[in-house]
C-alpha cells in the first residue's frame, strides 16, 4: 500500500485569532514544521487550504489544494486531499496543520496498523482523533455521500466503513506522550508547546485573544 500525506488547514483560528499555519516556530512556520516532520514519514504530501484561504511559501514538492466548498468541516478537507491523492497513493495520513510535535515515527506505525481497513483512527481517552489517522482513497464515494447529505462529522464515517481503532498502549513506543495529537489551539497551548519544542518563545505574548468556544 502506497501511502501519502494529507494535512488541512481549513480551520477558522478563533481562539488562537490569528491563523494558526503562519505562525513561527523557530525559524519556520507551524504549517511548514509539520509539513516537514509528515514527509519525514511519508510522501507525497498535500495541503488542503480553505477556500480562498492564503497559506506560507511551502517547498516546491508539496502541492496544495483548496477545499471545494466552505464550512463543510474535516470531512470536505479529507476528500479534497484524497482526490489530490487518488492518482498517486493508495491511503493518506491525515493530519492537520497545528500539530507542531508530530512524531514521524507515530505517522508510520499508525499506517502499519492501518493494514486491512479503510481506516485507522486513534482512540484516546474515550475519543477517536479523526485528524491522526489512514483513510484509504476507496472511501472517498463514502465522504461524498455524507457531505451530500450533510453528515459532517468523521464519526459518520466511521460507522459506515471498515474501521480499526488504534488504542493509546499501540502508541505508547513511538510517541509516549502521544505529543502528535498536542494541536495548538489557544495563545496559552502555542505557549505550552514552544516549550516541548525547545524553542523560544518570542511572539505569544503578542497574540490578541480570541473568544473561547
Amino acid at each position: 500500500m502506497t501511502t501519502g500525506g494529507i494535512v488541512l488547514c481549513g480551520g477558522q483560528s478563533r481562539r488562537m485569532g490569528r491563523a494558526k499555519a503562519a505562525l513561527p516556530i523557530g525559524c519556520e512556520t507551524m504549517l511548514a514544521r509539520v509539513v516537514r516532520l509528515l514527509r519525514e514519514a511519508i510522501e507525497p504530501v498535500v495541503v488542503v487550504a480553505g477556500a480562498g484561504q492564503d497559506l506560507p511559501e511551502l517547498p516546491r514538492a508539496v502541492r496544495m489544494v483548496h477545499d471545494r466548498e466552505p464550512n463543510r468541516g474535516p470531512l470536505e478537507g479529507i476528500a479534497a486531499g484524497l482526490l489530490a491523492l487518488d492518482d498517486e497513493a493508495d491511503a493518506a495520513f491525515v493530519t492537520g496543520c497545528d500539530v507542531p510535535l508530530l512524531v514521524p515515527e507515530f505517522v508510520r506505525r499508525v499506517v502499519e496498523l492501518s493494514a486491512g481497513y479503510d481506516v485507522a483512527v486513534p482512540h484516546v481517552a474515550g475519543f477517536d482523533e479523526p485528524l491522526a489517522a489512514v483513510y484509504r482513497t476507496s472511501v472517498l464515494a463514502e465522504i461524498e455521500s455524507l457531505l451530500a447529505a450533510g453528515r459532517l462529522r468523521p464519526a459518520f464515517l466511521f460507522d459506515r466503513v471498515g474501521t480499526r481503532r488504534i488504542t493509546a498502549e499501540e502508541l505508547a513506543d513511538v510517541d509516549p506522550e502521544l505529543r502528535s495529537l498536542d494541536n495548538v489551539n489557544s495563545p496559552a497551548d502555542y505557549h505550552a508547546a514552544l516549550q516541548r519544542a525547545g524553542v523560544e518563545d518570542k511572539w505569544s505574548a503578542d497574540l490578541p485573544r480570541g473568544p473561547e468556544p
